[in-house]
């Protein structure tokens, strides 16, 4: 025959697994929401210069032009087409189509911050706007006025990134 007391304390049990469960789904849940938010922070920017590259990569410097926020009607003041054609036209400092692609990307403020490796021997800090979209070419070759803790995360999960920028 069972005794009054053999059953003390087996709900507690049961409820304090519960509840350890709960806080570590609740965690995991957290972590991985903040990891994928992280990630595709910049998404959109970075999908404006793939648009970029991409017309470049087909030989559709028009285009190109126009997605940096530029066009043929209305040049953009300091940066004319014949410009452009130097620095993103066919010629030895022009972009190696096979090498052509984004190799980093930061958040800087209102802006993004992408390093795109144009050839060989050239490398473009560019700077997107979050708010019209238009691409520059960076003032800075770092993001100014950046607190230590996102240098540490851009240093570390910020590699991560390279996987959705190919």
């Amino acid at each position: 025959m069972a005794g009054y007391l053999d059953q003390y304390g087996a709900g507690e049990e049961r409820r304090n697994r519960i509840i350890l469960r709960s806080i570590l789904a609740v965690l995991t849940i957290a972590f991985v929401w903040t990891l994928t938010w992280y990630l595709l922070l910049n998404h959109h920017e970075e999908g404006v210069v793939k648009t970029f590259v991409a017309a470049l990569k087909n030989k559709d410097t028009q285009s190109a032009y126009r997605i940096w926020g530029c066009t043929s009607a209305k040049p953009c003041s300091g940066y004319e087409y014949q410009k452009f054609m130097r620095d993103w036209g066919p010629g030895p400092d022009g972009p190696d189509l096979a090498v052509l692609g984004l190799t980093d990307s930061e958040e800087c403020n209102n802006a993004v911050l992408l390093t795109l490796e144009v050839n060989a021997n050239r490398t473009e800090k560019l700077w997107v706007d979050r708010g019209n979209d238009t691409i520059t070419f960076a003032p800075f070759p770092v993001c100014p006025q950046q607190i230590p803790y996102e240098i540490m995360a851009h240093r570390t999960v910020g590699k991560l990134r390279k996987i959705f920028l190919k």
